[in-house]
């Protein structure tokens, strides 16, 4: 059976226990994502409780599925892959996994925005066997059990901008384009007079559990932010948006704080700091230290 990846607010905070030879690829990284395009921002996150072995047979197999991962963003926007999953193989060493890009992300975007995915899984959730990441513009998940195509309809992030409406208009607008999203077959975009929003399935979800996920989001959208002026809702394999036209207010009311998205800032700041001091040991004659 899949495992169900615990909530964003259950996450907590990684220890730097960190080689060198770990610190410098990541680094490589952060330096080409020092200022990340809209697409590349943080949304969430979670991590399994479960994990493996440093230099284990699954380690090896995920590094093999997250390189196939990125090379396969050249030519698609969505993909899955399984490694080690065959018979004469142990069943502890599988791994799946499959990203998907939004639906209006170009190839070259796509691949930008799974490059930082890849390296923020990576570094917020070391030796795990299953984790799943969402950015603005793709998500990434890999497990050790086949999870491809079984319904996940549970919350994983909502924001609730600050700003409200009181505008019956609104509400009838925003009621008209959220009920075109609930039709859509992996993504759609929808605009009602002064209110957009867009809507998207994973790509291994079939046309009634998409449906069936899409309502989930936008019932989830009206019961949990109200007269909001904006709202995002992502459940496990779909999510829901909207916002009055031309504004959206980043601020929000979320019962899950960005407390992954701090972290991350945090970790790669210290990392960084790590690796000045690294280089400055290094070049130091051994006497001064």
């Amino acid at each position: 059976m899949s495992r169900t990846l615990p909530p964003p607010s259950s996450l907590k905070p990684f220890p730097l226990h960190f080689t060198i030879s770990f610190l410098l690829p990541i680094l490589s990284l952060l330096s080409q994502h020092a200022c990340p395009a809209a697409s590349n921002l943080f949304i969430y996150a979670g991590c399994s409780q479960e994990k493996y072995q440093p230099s284990s047979v699954f380690e090896a197999n995920r590094n093999t599925l997250l390189s196939s991962l990125a090379t396969s963003t050249s030519q698609a926007s969505y993909n899955t892959f399984s490694v080690g999953n065959d018979t004469s193989a142990s069943s502890e060493s599988a791994v799946y996994g499959l990203y998907q890009c939004r639906g209006d992300l170009k190839l070259p975007e796509c691949s930008k925005c799974m490059e930082s995915a890849i390296s923020q899984i990576i570094l917020l959730c070391p030796y795990t066997l299953g984790a799943s990441l969402q950015l603005d513009g793709c998500f990434l998940r890999y497990e050790h059990a086949d999870f491809f195509g079984k319904l996940d309809t549970g919350l994983r992030y909502k924001k609730c901008s600050k700003s409200v409406s009181g505008d019956v208009e609104f509400f009838r607008r925003r009621d008209d384009m959220l009920a075109d999203l609930e039709g859509a077959i992996g993504f759609r975009v929808s605009t009602s007079g002064m209110v957009e929003g867009f809507g998207q399935c994973l790509g291994d979800v079939g046309p009634a559990d998409c449906s069936a996920c899409l309502s989930d989001a936008v019932a989830k959208l009206k019961s949990l932010c109200g007269s909001a002026e904006a709202a995002d809702v992502f459940l496990g394999q779909c999510y829901a948006r909207y916002w009055a036209s031309g504004y959206y207010d980043i601020s929000s009311d979320s019962s899950n704080e960005d407390g992954v998205g701090k972290t991350v800032a945090i970790m790669w700041g210290v990392l960084a700091g790590v690796a000045v001091v690294v280089v400055l040991l290094s070049v130091l004659p051994k006497g001064t230290w």
